[in-house]
Order: C-alpha cells, then sequence, then structure tokens
C-alpha cells in the first residue's frame, strides 16, 4: 500500500508540477510502482510489469472504445443539427416562460445523455444566455442548474467513457445504471444546481455573458418529435437488455434479438446510423459533410482514449502488485461500506490528477477485485458511487474548471465559489443516495 501510495504521489507530481502529458505520468507512475515491488520482493520483473501495463491498457479500450467513439459521433451530430435549440423552444412554449428553470433542466437531461459535458455546455450556454436577459433572472439561478445536470450525466449516464469503463471494470449491467443513474442522479444534480444556485446568487455576482447567435443560412433543422425520439433512441436500446433479462425470456427469439440490440456497441451504432439520417441527410447535409463531422469527433477525442487505455494499465500494474489484497484488508478492518470504500478511491485520485476519467479508471480496477471477493455489493450501485466520487471537487488542476471559468466569464475565485461547490455537492450527495438506495434494497430484500 505504501509503494502505491507512492506510486499515486509521483502521478501528481509529474501531472500537476512538472506539467507532464498524463499518459507518460500513468506509464511513468506505473514503472515506478513495479520499479519498488521488485527492488524489495522480487515478485515481479519488469518485463512483467510492463506487460502488465500494457494488458491493461489494451484491455480496457477493448472493452470501452468503441462506445466511446460511437458516442462522441452521435453527441457531435446532434451539435451540427441545432438540435438543442429545438428542444429549447419547444420547452418552453410547452411549459410557460414562467417554468424557464424546469426548462433548461429537461433539455440538460436530454443533451446530457448522449452528448459529453463539454458539448453540451457548449451547446445549451447560449440558449441560457438569451433567456436570461429576457426573463431578468440571475444568470447564475440558471446556468448552475444546466452545470449539475449536465455533470451528472457526464459522470453516471452511459454511453459517456467514466460509466461505461465502470460498467465494463465492474461487471455491471448496463440498463440497470441507466435506471439508477436517472432514479438517483436527478436528485443529485437538483442538489447542487437550483437548490444550491438560490444560495450562489445571493453570495456571488455575475454578470450575464454577452452571446451573438449564428444561425446557417438555409439551415434545415429537425422537429422536435424526430429530434428527441433521436436523443433518447440509444437509453431505449440500452434498456432492451436489461428488459429481457428482467423477463428471463434470454431464449425466446425476441429475447435473443433483444440482447443483441441492447448490446451497448450494437445500440450506439443503430442510433448513430438513425442520427445520420434525422440529423444528416434529412436535415440537408451531405455524405462528405456527415464523413466530417465524424472525423472531427472522434480526432477531438484521441488522448481521452489513450488516458482511458493508461489509466486501466496503471490499475491492472496495481492489481499485479497486490495492491488490490491489501486494499481488500484495509477495507475489511476499517469496516467502510464497499460503497464508501469504492467513492473515496476514486474521490482521491480524481482530487489529485483532476482527471475524472483517470479517477474512475483507476479507481474502478482497484474496486473489481474487493467487489467480486464481496458479492453482496450492487454492483450498479458502485458504478453510481464510484462515478460521483469521479466528479468530487473540481478544481484548479482539472480542465473542466478552466472551461467553466471561461464559458461563464468568471474569475478563479467565482469558480471556486460556484463550479467548484456544485461538484463537490454532487460527490457527497451522491454518495448518500447510493448508500440510501441499497439500504432501501435491502430492506426490501
Amino acid at each position: 500500500m505504501l509503494y502505491a501510495l507512492l506510486a499515486i504521489a509521483v502521478l501528481v507530481l509529474l501531472v500537476t508540477w512538472l506539467k507532464l502529458n498524463p499518459f507518460i505520468a500513468l506509464l511513468i507512475s506505473s514503472l515506478t510502482l513495479g520499479a519498488m515491488v521488485v527492488a524489495t520482493s522480487g515478485a515481479l520483473t519488469m518485463a512483467e510489469v510492463l506487460k502488465a501495463f500494457q494488458t491493461g491498457f489494451g484491455n480496457t479500450l477493448a472493452g470501452t472504445g468503441a462506445i466511446i467513439v460511437l458516442g462522441v459521433v452521435f453527441g457531435k451530430l446532434l451539435a451540427e443539427s441545432g438540435g438543442a435549440g429545438v428542444l429549447a423552444k419547444q420547452f418552453i412554449r410547452t411549459l410557460g416562460p414562467s417554468r424557464i428553470g424546469l426548462c433548461i433542466i429537461l433539455l440538460a437531461l436530454c443533451v446530457g445523455m448522449t452528448t459529453w459535458f463539454a458539448v453540451g455546455l457548449l451547446l445549451i450556454l447560449p440558449i441560457v444566455i438569451t433567456l436570461a436577459k429576457e426573463t431578468g433572472q440571475p444568470f447564475l439561478r440558471l446556468v448552475l442548474p444546466l452545470l449539475s445536470f449536465l455533470s451528472v450525466m457526464h459522470g453516471l449516464m452511459p454511453p459517456h467513457p467514466g460509466p461505461v469503463i465502470a460498467i465494463e471494470a465492474l461487471h455491471a449491467d448496463m440498463g440497470k445504471v441507466i435506471l439508477w443513474a436517472l432514479v438517483l442522479g436527478i436528485p443529485v444534480a437538483a442538489i447542487a444546481g437550483p437548490f444550491f444556485a438560490r444560495l450562489a446568487v445571493k453570495r456571488v455576482e455575475v454578470a450575464t455573458p454577452e452571446f451573438t447567435p449564428s444561425v446557417s443560412a438555409g439551415q434545415t433543422l429537425p422537429t422536435f418529435g424526430l429530434t428527441i425520439f433521436t436523443v433518447l433512441l440509444p437509453v431505449m436500446l440500452l434498456l432492451t437488455g436489461t428488459l429481457v433479462e428482467l423477463l428471463h425470456a434470454k431464449e425466446a427469439l425476441w429475447g435473443k434479438v433483444g440482447l443483441f440490440v441492447g448490446n451497448p456497441v450494437i445500440a450506439l451504432l443503430l442510433s448513430v446510423l438513425f442520427a445520420m439520417w434525422a440529423f444528416g441527410k434529412r436535415c440537408g447535409r451531405s455524405a462528405a459533410e456527415l464523413l466530417k463531422f465524424s472525423e472531427q469527433s472522434v480526432s477531438g477525442i484521441g488522448m481521452t482514449l489513450i488516458l482511458v487505455g493508461a489509466g486501466g494499465g496503471f490499475a491492472l500494474v496495481m492489481r499485479t502488485a497486490g495492491v488490490d489484497k491489501q486494499l481488500a484488508e484495509i477495507a475489511a478492518s476499517a469496516g467502510l461500506p464497499l460503497l464508501v470504500y469504492g467513492w473515496l478511491v476514486s474521490a482521491f485520485i480524481r482530487v489529485a490528477t483532476g482527471s475524472a476519467t483517470v479517477a474512475i479508471t483507476v479507481a474502478s480496477g482497484f474496486i473489481a477485485p474487493v467487489l467480486a471477493a464481496n458479492p453482496g455489493t450492487n454492483p450498479e450501485l458502485m458504478v453510481i458511487s464510484i462515478g460521483c466520487g469521479s466528479l468530487f471537487l473540481s478544481h484548479l488542476n482539472d480542465s473542466g474548471f478552466w472551461m467553466v471559468k471561461e464559458c461563464l466569464g468568471l474569475s478563479v475565485g467565482q469558480t471556486l465559489r460556484t463550479w467548484t461547490i456544485t461538484e463537490t455537492l454532487i460527490g457527497f450527495s451522491g454518495l448518500g443516495m447510493a448508500l440510501l438506495a441499497e439500504q432501501v434494497m435491502k430492506i426490501l430484500g
């Protein structure tokens, strides 16, 4: 355990102090841990350490790479189609100007289910700015709920990278994770967003940023019905597999078809193909434009994919060195619930490195063998707990912190007093909701 902590300290120093590329830092930290084990026990060789890193790298990407790529292509198609604006206008028309906050929440949920946090923020922020100016409501009261719901969806809802990594590592059911992400995630986001916003506007004064909308001439927008159906399509397909399992219909023909369609890769592939028609061809986009969109989206996540793999490699080196056994012993002796333990590991890595992806990848790798040895803990709730831990306490070493600061026109102090507190509330309340759900499940038997 001491070697593991030293290796993590090396990782933190390399990323934060020397500003080294996170992939290189993860590789060096893995080799550092291996070297300490080799020097003191001789149980491993450096060749075995390097092989463990490479194996963990490949295995992690094998299970998550295709899902992440398809998910980001889907989000890009939604972004380029103008679908977010279509959803916003219809929500406002239906719910009325007096329920602007609810409109933003619904918009964040719909867009955040399938698009990355950064994409969702850039899509919806112009709408929030316009609404704040038209209604005269404080900007923070509208934008903090947007940030909280987008963040929760990004951290808990497949096909985002973090939940997908955790689901793969912990052998959880993706459909059940989606259900828990909605049931627990919405109250968590409400605590960190709308409720906290009421306090924040009294203590932090933020001016509404300027925004000049740009509309492509002659661009055909998708209809509201088609947009909402397309956004929810991957979720519906993913839930198909869960429905088959709940009805014990795996052997029936329709059950086999449902399991195939509900496979995350197939569900997202079908959704992307449909989105290419709904958000592309139907809106007048050419095949060349669709190809360009997909290439742009994939090229933009190159480093993310590499970090996902490297995090998996670091986690496997930890397990190969026997850290997982030490973690299990410490958890047992401390008497901590495993959900708390998973959350603590994830939150520690998050605060140290600033990366939610690295945090959830490493934490999932840590907890997987411990969870396997304690089958009484629900793996889906563990995904939620680790996901909330990976969102905890965003501060100056997090790229998301700086993106929020720049997009909202805040100072560093204002960002710490708004965004950082929002993420901290998500972390704590998410853990609390997961523990509450675990107790309810035990009572219900």
